[in-house]
This record gives structure tokens, C-alpha cells and sequence, in this order.
């Protein structure tokens, strides 16, 4: 054999003994490929939990924003409630950055306040319109309250005047008064809370109130039947008669009796006696002289004839929240300016809608806002709103106006001529609308190329 072969066969060998090896290498080569694949799938996971986790922090901190910005805008109260909560509800459908949220609220804060009213625009007069005009066509009857047949209410034409004219006294003040949870369907407890409340006087429940020559004293006959309605005794009226007497005379009960012996015993203090006996409160509180219970949807209801707020409120069983009278002077005494102010918006709006009257709640809340302004209720009228005017011209223009020329003349008053009325009497173009502007002419202005070239 030679030695090329054998260096040929040595080859063959040497090139078959390491194929083997290289097979041999082969699954090892499997194995690291799945572990970096593995490694890889892990720190995409990974990636994408970070990635996710990231973006949830972004949404999160978008939300926190979000409602920090609308409690900020529920503080302003630039917005009304309904508008609000219509924001919210759309805000919330979408998926916006926070530089975007930021600029709808403040376009819609900005749109919305732009459309409360035009520049230039005669407010009052349409006001004063809107409701006058509707007023001339209003009935002047006064109807039955709120279904209730035992009770009337004034409505119409004058209960729109009371309200305007902020009436001290209302014709026929009323309350409507809602009892607690707990007691509110149950008719004896209704039953009992209208006792207390409604005012019982010893004339009332007495079947004969005389004068006794032969016992120098007033003999005061209750009725038992009355006693018994109404949850008196002898006792109780006795109580009170000496309460009001104050130590200047002496009270007598007996069976269905009361005598009364005054200090002094003439006949002239016998009969002032009996009459001031007459209306002596036993029970109940003041100026409610009639109540009504009436069943409604979420219990018995109270309906008063006469209102005392204050002493209400103070009534056992009585359910604070949910009392209303429609005397405006007390809900300014006893709950504050405020609450006087939506009385006014309230009361005025039931009259309009009870007479079929469609008129926007703007205008009536214009008037009550103008009214309630200061501080206090002011009525709309010489003594009130028209007669505070800074302009003499716009007082005299109203009522009484030789009183206010003549005073203005005295003091050597200024008239600013701000308002329309009195550059309506002087036959000037009135501030408002186009005559809110003034337009200026310059006559150095340079000219445009575009004329320069013509």
C-alpha cells in the first residue's frame, strides 16, 4: 500500500471520528436556545408589566387630576349643578390627556359663562316684561290650597303682588310640615303632633265665659267634649290662665270649672278681665289657628292655616328638613338671606305655573336676586328697589315725582345719566345694545397698500 492511501484513509478516519463529536454538540446547542428564548419571553413580560404598570400610574394620575379639578369647580359654583354632572358624565366616556381635559373645562367655563347674557343686553326691561305682561292676564280669585278644601290660599295676581311688594303680614300665611321617618305613616302620631302644634285658646274650648256679680269672679264653663279633642284638662287651662294672670288674681278649677277671682274686684276689671281670659293660649303655638292632616305619598303631611316658623321647628316628631312656609319674612328671620331668596324664585313660580303662565326662571330669579342684594328683603317699589336709584331723573320718573325733583333741585344733586330712564326723558340714545359703543374715527391712519395700488 502506498503512503498517498494511507494518508487518504487517515483523512476518512480522522473526518468520520469527528462528525460524530459534532452530532454529539447538537442538543446542547437546543438547550441554550431555549433557555434565552425563555430568557427573552420573561423580559418581554416583564417590558409589557412595566409598560402596563406605567400607563396605569398615567390613568391614575389623569382621575386624581380629573376630580381634584372638578371639586375645585364645585367650590367656584361658576357652573350650574345639571351642567356639571353632564361634564363629568361625557369627560369620563373619553380617553384625553390631561392638557386636553384642562382645556374643556376651561371652554366650557368660558362658553358658559358668555351665554348667561349678550353684552348690552336690557335685562331688567325684559324681566319686567316677561312677568308683566303674563301678570295682566291672571286671575284675581282665590283658590283652594293644594287640595286641601278646609284651607285657601291667596294665589294669583295678588300673592304676586304680596311677594314684589316683600308684604310683612301675607293675606293667608301657610306651612306645610312633614313629620320624621319613623313617625311619618303612622295617623295617631300625626294626630298628636297637630295638637301640639295648633293653638288653642280658653274661648275655644270654654262653652261660656261670664261675669259672676255674686262671686265678684269670672265663671269660665268648659265644653268636656272639646276638652277631650283637643287633650286638655281642668288643670292644663287652669295652669295657663294663672300663667298669664302673673299674681293678679287667683284661679279657682273645679269640675268642669273655672273661677276666677281678680285683685281687683270692680266691675270694669271684671269685664277687662274676662275678655283678656278670652284669648289665653293653652296649647299649641302662636298664630297657627288650623291644622290639616293630610295623607300623601310618603306619609301624612301637616297643613297649617297661620305660620310660625320658629316655634315649629321646635315641635317634637317634626321632620326639620322638610318644613316650608310661605311667609317670606319668616324664612328671613329664622333661615337667612338665602333661603328668603329661593322662597321669592319658589313662590312666585308656583303662582305663574298655577295660572298656566310660561315664564323663564331667569327673570324671576333676577327679581329675587335684586331683591335679597343687600342683605334684606326689599320690595320692588318706591320704598324699596326704585326708590334706592342713584339717578333723581329715574326716581321722579317712578313715583311721587315732585318730591324727588324738588329734593334733587334742594341739594344740588348730579344725575350721572348711566341708566336708561333718564336718558330716555332727556331724549338721549339710551346705554344699551349699539348705544353701549363708541365708535372713533382717526382720520391720520395710514392707508392699506391695497388702496395705495388702486
Amino acid at each position: 500500500m502506498s503512503k498517498t492511501t494511507k494518508g487518504k484513509k487517515t483523512a476518512t478516519e480522522d473526518k468520520k471520528s469527528k462528525a460524530p463529536k459534532s452530532t454529539e454538540k447538537k442538543p446542547k446547542a437546543t438547550k441554550t436556545t431555549k433557555a434565552t428564548k425563555a430568557k427573552a419571553t420573561e423580559s418581554e413580560s416583564s417590558s409589557k408589566t412595566v409598560a402596563t404598570t406605567g400607563t396605569t400610574e398615567v390613568v391614575s394620575s389623569i382621575d386624581k387630576n380629573m376630580e381634584k379639578r372638578f371639586a375645585k369647580m364645585r367650590d367656584e359654583r361658576r357652573l350650574p349643578p345639571k351642567v356639571m354632572d353632564e361634564l363629568v358624565s361625557k369627560i369620563s366616556e373619553l380617553d384625553i390627556t390631561k392638557k386636553e381635559f384642562d382645556e374643556i373645562c376651561d371652554n366650557v367655563i368660558e362658553s358658559y359663562e358668555r351665554s348667561l347674557v349678550e353684552p348690552g343686553e336690557a335685562v331688567g326691561t325684559v324681566a319686567a316684561q316677561s312677568i308683566g305682561e303674563p301678570g295682566t292676564q291672571m286671575t284675581l280669585r282665590t283658590f283652594h290650597y293644594a287640595g286641601v278644601a278646609e284651607l285657601s290660599v291667596t294665589q294669583g295676581l295678588p300673592r304676586l303682588i304680596e311677594i314684589v311688594d316683600a308684604r310683612n303680614n301675607p293675606s293667608t300665611p301657610t306651612m306645610k310640615i312633614y313629620l320624621d321617618n319613623q313617625i311619618a305613616s303612622d295617623r295617631n302620631d300625626a294626630k298628636r303632633i297637630a295638637r301640639d302644634i295648633e293653638m288653642v285658646l280658653v274661648e275655644s274650648v270654654a262653652s261660656n265665659v261670664s261675669i259672676d256679680l255674686l262671686r265678684q269672679a269670672i265663671d269660665i264653663r268648659l265644653d268636656p267634649e272639646l276638652m277631650e279633642d283637643k287633650g286638655l284638662t281642668v288643670e292644663i287651662v287652669s295652669d295657663a290662665i294663672q300663667e298669664k294672670l302673673k299674681g293678679k288674681g287667683e284661679v279657682e278649677p273645679g269640675d268642669n270649672v273655672i273661677f276666677v277671682y281678680p285683685a281687683n274686684d270692680t266691675l270694669a276689671e271684671l269685664q277687662r278681665l274676662s275678655e283678656k281670659i278670652r284669648d289665653v293660649r293653652v296649647k299649641g303655638i302662636n298664630d297657627v289657628t288650623h291644622v290639616v292632616i293630610r295623607k300623601e305619598s310618603d306619609g301624612y303631611v301637616l297643613y297649617t292655616e297661620g305660620s310660625n316658623l320658629q316655634d315649629a321647628l321646635e315641635v317634637g316628631g317634626v321632620n326639620p328638613h322638610k318644613i316650608y312656609t310661605n311667609n317670606l319674612r319668616e324664612i328671613y328671620q329664622v333661615l337667612g338671606i338665602e333661603a328668603t331668596r329661593n322662597a321669592i324664585i319658589k313662590e312666585a313660580m308656583n303662582v305663574l305655573n298655577e295660572q298656566g303662565m310660561d315664564v323663564d326662571v331667569r327673570h324671576i330669579i333676577l327679581v329675587a336676586d335684586m331683591m335679597t342684594a343687600d342683605g334684606s328683603i326689599s320690595q320692588i317699589g318706591r320704598h324699596g328697589i326704585s326708590g334706592s336709584k342713584n339717578s333723581a331723573l329715574a326716581r321722579a320718573a317712578f313715583e311721587v315725582t315732585i318730591k324727588h325733583l324738588l329734593g334733587a333741585g334742594i341739594a344740588g344733586t348730579k344725575d350721572p345719566l348711566r341708566g336708561i330712564t333718564e336718558n330716555v326723558i332727556l331724549g338721549q340714545l339710551i346705554p344699551l345694545g349699539t348705544g353701549a359703543i363708541d365708535l372713533l374715527m382717526n382720520p391720520q391712519a395710514p392707508t392699506t397698500s391695497k388702496q395705495k395700488k388702486k
